[in-house]
Order: C-alpha cells, then structure tokens, then sequence
C-alpha cells in the first residue's frame, strides 16, 4: 500500500495484517501494523465464579488477619481467548503496559457485630503496594446476609504485567463470613 494521507484513500481499500499504517498524534508519528491495530482493538472480558465458598462452606474471617480473597475459578465464562485472572496463584494478570481495567467484585458477607466491624478489600502488588482499596460496611444487622457488588478501575504497569496483583480481605472489628464470590474484569482500553 502507498504512502497516502487519508482524505486520499479509494472508500474501499484492501490491507493486510502486514501493512503499516501511520498515526499522527500531536506531530509525533507512530507507525502500526494493521495486525496490532487489529489486537488493540481485542478488549475481552472474563467471569470468574469460586465453587468453594459457598452459602453451605462460608469462608471465615477471623479480627484483623489479611488474607488472599480467594476464587477458584470453578465457573469461567469470558470472551474470547483472554485470560485476566489466575486462579492457581490468585492473581490478576495484565497483557500489556498502560493497559486499563474494569474490576467488578462481588459477594455475599455477614458480620457477627455489624456495628463495630467493616471489611477492608485492596489490590496488592509486589512491595504490599494498595493499588485499589475500599472499606466495605454492613448495613443490614448483625448475622443478616448483605451482598457487595463493588467496581474498581485501575490500569496495568510494568510490575503489574510481570508479577500480577492479589486481591486482599480483611474484617476489622469483629470477625466476618463471605461466600459466592465472583469477579468481573473487562479491559476497556489496549495501549499500542
């Protein structure tokens, strides 16, 4: 294919995955291949269900220990061949370096003491870095089943592609039970 600007592109072209073509972004001129504009625009997105806590194998929390929120991956529903989560290490996985997310966490939880204790979620990387973190308060009563559908954003550096980033839990104030826990990670924006 020549070199030609596009006002002066035929309405009907034929490229293939080898052509290159040029992107001028604030006088700075980026050349791509039709193949990895055709991979840019690949978003995805993955469901991930645990089959191990359930409402009859609640997962205990215990006052102020930390642990890995755990999903075991026992249910996966995604689109096409992208794979955003690993659930042998429990970590969450990048492709590329300035990629950006959606995380949608969800779960049922109950609290002994509602009024004294709250949940405290975080993305960590290595270096114990919060990368995304919210506390996460009962409002229903004590005892009573409350479901947490919660939304994080965040984007994909060079630490996260290498090593991924573990989704953490903690109860504060009490201990708390969690159970049917699902992730939702969509990629909304590829880097080129």
């Amino acid at each position: 294919m020549a070199n030609l600007k596009i006002s002066e592109l035929n309405p009907v072209i034929t490229v293939t995955n080898d052509d290159v073509l040029a992107i001028v972004n604030g006088g700075e001129t980026k050349k791509i291949t039709v193949a990895d504009l055709v991979a840019y625009n690949q978003l995805g997105w993955n469901r991930i269900d645990d089959t191990v806590y359930t409402s009859s194998n609640k997962l205990s929390l215990s006052d102020g220990v930390q642990i890995t929120l755990p999903n075991n991956g026992g249910n996966i529903v995604k689109d096409g061949d992208y794979t955003f989560y690993d659930s042998a290490t429990n970590k969450l996985l990048g492709d590329s370096v300035n990629d950006v997310y959606i995380l949608t966490v969800v779960f049922s939880s109950a609290a002994a003491n509602t009024n004294s204790t709250h949940l405290d979620f975080a993305l960590e990387g290595s270096g114990q870095i919060n990368r995304v973190s919210k506390t996460l308060q009962y409002h229903k009563g004590n005892g009573v089943e409350q479901n947490f559908h919660d939304v994080y954003q965040y984007y994909t550096d060079a630490d996260f592609v290498a090593n991924g980033v573990t989704p953490k839990i903690v109860a504060n104030g009490g201990t708390a039970e969690i159970w049917d826990i699902i992730f939702f990670i969509q990629r909304t924006q590829r880097y080129i």
